[in-house]
C-alpha cells in the first residue's frame, strides 16, 4: 500500500486522459484555430503593435523548417526590417552552472525596474544529440522576470547549429526589435569556447566566469577569451567573494597578453553576485560606456554592416544545404550512398562527390 502511494510520476507508462474540464466542443474549436490559415500581414501589423502572442507566432514561423512556410517568413521578415535596429543586442554566454539565468533575471529586472527599457530575452538550449530533445527551462528559472509586462523570453532549442545559439536566432532579434524591445539579451548553449556565432550578431560580448573553479587557466588561451568585451565573475558572494577577487586579478593579467581591440575598447573584468542583485548596476554602465564610445568611432554602425555581410553568406549556405537535402532524387541517393559505404563498396569522398556531382545535373 505504501509502495503505491510513494508511486513516482517516471515509473508511469500510459499517457495522462485528456481532462474532463475540456470538453469536444473546446477541443474542436481548438483544432479549427490550427486549421485556420495564417494571415502574415495581421500578425506582422500585431508583432509591429507589440503584441507578445504576436510575437511569439512569429519566431515559431520563422523557425519552422516547413518550406511551404518560406513565402509568409519572407513577407514577415521584410515588413519587421525597417523598424529592426534600434536596439543594443547583448550576448551573455559561459559554461554551464555559471548563473546566466539567475544573472539573466536580475540583469533585465534592473533594466525594466530602473531605466524604463523594455527586455526581449531569447535563451538557447542544447539539444541532445542522442534523443533530439531540449528542455526549454527558461521560463521556469526566471520566475520574476517572466511577470514583467515589458519582458518577451523565448527559449529556444539550438538544434544542430553550432556556434552557442539558434540556427534563426539572428531573425528572431529583428522581430523582437520590432515589437519594441530596445535591449535584446541572447543566451548561449553555454558550452565553452565554442561560442562564436553570438559574437556576430552582438553589439556586446559578456562571458561569465566563476572562480575557483580553474577558469582562471582559460585566461591564457584565445578563443571565446579574445571576443569577450567584457569578462564578470558570477557568485562573488559569501565564502566565494575572496577568490572571486583573486580570479578578477587573475583575468585582469590575461587580458594584458592580447592586442588591443579594433574597437580600441579595453575589455573590463567585474564582479557581480546575481543572486544578490550586486554589481548589476555597475555592469550596465559599463556596456553603456561602451555603446557610446563605439558610437562616437564609428565601430558601432560598422560593426552591424560587417555582420549583415557575414549573415548574407551564413544565409546563401543554409539555403544552398536545404535545397540539396529536400530534393527527392537527392535523399534516394543519399541512403544508397549511406548504404555503400556500410558494405565498404565506396567510401565517404567518393560518395559526397557522386551526390554533388548528381545534384548539379538535376
Amino acid at each position: 500500500m505504501a509502495a503505491a502511494k510513494n508511486k513516482s510520476a517516471l515509473s508511469e507508462n500510459e499517457s495522462p486522459s485528456t481532462p474532463k474540464s475540456i470538453g469536444q466542443k473546446s477541443a474542436e474549436r481548438i483544432k479549427a484555430l490550427r486549421k485556420k490559415k495564417l494571415d502574415t500581414n495581421q500578425l506582422l501589423q500585431d508583432i509591429l503593435n507589440g503584441n507578445k502572442t504576436a510575437l511569439s507566432r512569429g519566431i515559431t514561423l520563422v523557425e519552422s523548417k516547413n518550406v511551404k512556410h518560406n513565402q509568409n517568413v519572407n513577407i514577415l521578415i521584410e515588413g519587421c526590417l525597417p523598424h529592426a535596429n534600434q536596439s543594443v543586442r547583448i550576448g551573455i554566454t559561459g559554461v554551464p552552472g555559471v548563473g546566466k539565468s539567475t544573472f539573466i533575471e536580475a540583469f533585465g529586472n534592473y533594466l525594466i525596474n530602473e531605466h524604463g527599457k523594455k527586455v526581449a530575452v531569447l535563451a538557447v538550449d542544447p539539444t541532445s544529440s542522442v534523443s533530439h530533445g531540449s528542455i526549454l527551462g527558461d521560463k521556469t528559472r526566471m520566475e520574476e522576470l517572466v511577470k514583467q509586462e515589458n519582458a518577451f523570453i523565448r527559449p529556444t532549442a539550438s538544434g544542430d547549429s553550432l556556434g552557442g545559439v539558434a540556427q534563426k536566432t539572428r531573425e528572431s532579434i529583428i522581430l523582437c526589435e520590432a515589437a519594441g524591445f530596445d535591449t535584446i539579451l541572447i543566451e548561449t548553449v553555454g558550452v565553452g569556447q565554442s561560442e562564436t556565432m553570438v559574437h556576430s550578431m552582438t553589439d556586446f560580448f559578456l562571458l561569465l566566469k566563476l572562480a575557483g573553479a580553474g577558469d582562471e587557466l582559460q585566461g591564457i588561451k584565445r578563443g571565446i577569451m579574445e571576443m569577450a568585451d567584457a569578462i564578470v565573475i558570477n557568485k562573488a558572494d559569501g565564502d566565494n567573494k575572496r577568490p572571486a577577487e583573486r580570479a578578477k586579478s587573475e583575468f585582469r593579467k590575461a587580458l594584458h597578453l592580447y592586442p588591443i581591440k579594433s574597437n580600441d575598447w579595453k575589455p573590463k573584468v567585474m564582479l557581480s553576485s546575481a543572486l544578490h542583485q550586486k554589481g548589476i548596476s555597475r555592469i550596465w554602465e559599463m556596456i553603456e560606456t561602451y555603446v557610446t564610445s563605439t558610437q562616437e568611432n564609428k565601430y558601432f554602425f560598422h560593426n552591424r554592416k560587417e555582420q549583415n555581410k557575414f549573415w548574407l553568406l551564413q544565409t546563401i549556405n543554409e539555403q544552398l544545404k536545404s535545397n540539396f537535402y529536400n530534393q527527392s532524387e537527392i535523399k534516394i541517393a543519399l541512403q544508397q550512398q549511406l548504404l555503400a559505404i556500410e558494405n565498404n563498396e565506396t567510401t565517404p569522398f567518393e560518395a559526397a562527390n557522386y551526390l554533388l556531382k548528381k545534384a548539379k545535373e538535376l
